[in-house]
């Protein structure tokens, strides 16, 4: 007789595989939930190895001759600035953001600044933070004022305009340096890089607000995007308390498209709203007098 197990098909095993697919499925799922709720906070632990990836890709775009993601066209300004209803001569600001590489130029029109253009920055050195002494590599940080004594058209790096480092709040605090500079070129020891093409456009909007009428340009540079959630996130970090000296002047600007007065006080920065149709051509010195004015959030 044909015993009755030979007859049978034998039982098939279950497999893990899908419950496994299944929960690591939602494992992924929760991580990306988590790392987008909190990835401000942790990539404010890696700020180093982010600048140092930057670095990477923006020198070998360099290197190939190609131009950096997000730079505007170049052959068309005039038609852009039309588009933007200004002119070339019309007063100018400047912001640079060091963790995201990007400098923005804002123009007057009917009193306030809007931004024209936006920027990627080739390259900087050194890292989050201002710049101590000379020889540090380090790119500075602050606010600070070009007028056309500070612009060199026969620059090595193409061209040139020197930031004003140190100004009166670098000098309180004895901070050291010479010639830094936004320029040409993708080389950095303590400057701006912005390619050859992008500074000439740069130096073109420059030059014709100066040389319009404008004393000086006020140029705002902070470490990242000054967002409160930001500032938070590097809250131990030991350049926080002048972070958020410098998010201050950063949310006036913010909140009326007018450059704010800035002065040093006690070796701080200090900001007030800037006056009315102001171009934010006043220097930048040593008072007081605004000291109890300074917005916080």
């Amino acid at each position: 007789m044909t015993r009755k197990s030979e007859n049978r098909e034998p039982r098939r095993r279950r497999r893990p595989g899908a419950a496994l697919f299944v929960l690591g499925t939602i494992l992924i799922l929760l991580g990306a939930v988590f790392v987008r709720q909190h990835w401000t906070t942790l990539s404010a632990y890696h700020d180093d190895v982010v600048l140092q990836g930057e670095r990477l890709w923006r020198k070998a775009f360099a290197r190939f001759g190609l131009p950096l993601p997000r730079t505007p066209d170049l052959n068309s300004l005039e038609a852009r600035l039309q588009d933007a209803g200004l002119k070339l001569g019309d007063p100018i600001f400047m912001r640079i953001f060091k963790r995201e590489f990007l400098l923005e130029i804002w123009m007057q029109r009917d009193g306030k600044f809007q931004r024209f253009a936006t920027y990627p920055i080739c390259r900087y050195s050194g890292q989050l933070g201002p710049k101590l002494k000379q020889g540090d590599h380090q790119s500075p940080e602050g606010i600070y004022t070009v007028s056309l004594g500070q612009l060199n058209p026969a620059s090595r790096w193409h061209r040139s305009f020197n930031l004003g480092f140190p100004n009166a709040f670098d000098r309180s605090h004895d901070r050291t340096g010479t010639f830094l500079m936004v320029h040409g070129g993708c080389s950095s020891i303590g400057c701006y890089a912005m390619t050859n093409d992008v500074i000439d456009e740069i130096w073109e909007i420059v030059t014709s607000a100066l040389k319009s009428g404008q004393p000086r340009f006020q140029v705002q540079i902070f470490p990242f995007r000054m967002t409160s959630e930001a500032i938070e996130a590097r809250a131990d970090h030991k350049w926080a308390p002048f972070w958020r000296d410098l998010k201050h002047a950063h949310d006036l600007f913010e909140k009326t498209q007018i450059p704010p007065r800035v002065a040093i006080c006690r070796k701080r920065y200090v900001a007030t709203p800037g006056v009315e149709r102001s171009d934010g051509s006043a220097t930048i010195g040593e008072s007081c007098a605004t000291q109890n004015a300074v917005v916080t959030n």
